[in-house]
């Protein structure tokens, strides 16, 4: 009896089943087929995201060891961001000139506290970081805190803006070693997809931390939004 519930219990969906269909789960695709492959099977009646996902040969726990900065994907995320910004003066007149959807310094502030956060990257100026710190414990949580690192603390904010209006995408290694991000949309032609995936890989690559010993990138895989993943040969994107 409970062999048979068990059974049912790791039936997959017909949906999914279909789409595994076709993908051995051991074997490692080169970039252009993984990337068709994905896309075949990309059939959800949205445009589904394309996703990259790399295990990396880091301990996130050593400082020395963390991973974090930003790609400018060559051809685009597919995302509509919305970009707020901290800035006052001049600053706050160039953000809203280049774009931003939202721009305020105290008021903004207020915004925020209250939990009304309805943009997906935050900028700010230098000097509004004594303001903005004190947003930490709610900016930080969800990936939201500018930081200059990833070009989310600068003057040249029109820049900043206008990147992240334009495809710049932030990654940041989990506790697992692992990066994902979004690489574009499934409507996206081939060649483009694989343009925005070698230049994530590539900018992963260059923030290799001083600290990581060993094979650095270990697993890449690419996937929809709702589609199964498929292994990638790091070979045929690393370098590339």
């Amino acid at each position: 009896m409970n062999k048979a519930v068990n059974k049912a219990e790791l039936k997959l969906p017909k949906r999914t089943a279909k789409a595994r269909e076709g993908i051995e789960r051991t074997k490692l695709y080169p970039l252009a087929e993984a990337v068709k492959m994905v896309k075949e099977r990309a059939t959800a009646k949205f445009d589904e995201t394309i996703e990259i996902a790399m295990n990396l040969g880091v301990d996130p726990r050593h400082a020395d060891q963390m991973v974090r900065g930003v790609c400018n994907l060559p051809n685009g995320s597919g995302r509509t961001v919305r970009v707020a910004v901290f800035a006052k003066g001049a600053k706050a007149d160039e953000a809203k000139a280049a774009g931003a959807d939202i721009v305020g310094a105290e008021d903004l502030m207020e915004t925020i506290n209250s939990g009304k956060i309805e943009f997906d990257r935050c900028i700010a100026t230098p000097d509004m970081m004594g303001l903005v710190g004190r947003l930490g414990k709610v900016l930080g949580p969800r990936g939201l805190m500018p930081n200059p690192r990833v070009g989310t603390v600068t003057m040249d904010i029109a820049g900043a803006v206008k990147a992240s209006k334009g495809g710049a995408v932030e990654f940041r290694v989990e506790k697992a070693g692992i990066v994902h991000g979004g690489v574009g949309k499934a409507s996206f032609d081939d060649v483009k997809l694989v343009e925005n995936i070698k230049a994530f890989v590539d900018a992963v690559s260059k923030a290799k931390p001083t600290g990581a010993k060993g094979t650095y990138l270990q697993r890449i895989a690419i996937s929809s939004s709702m589609g199964p993943g498929v292994k990638v040969d790091v070979s045929s994107v690393a370098g590339a």
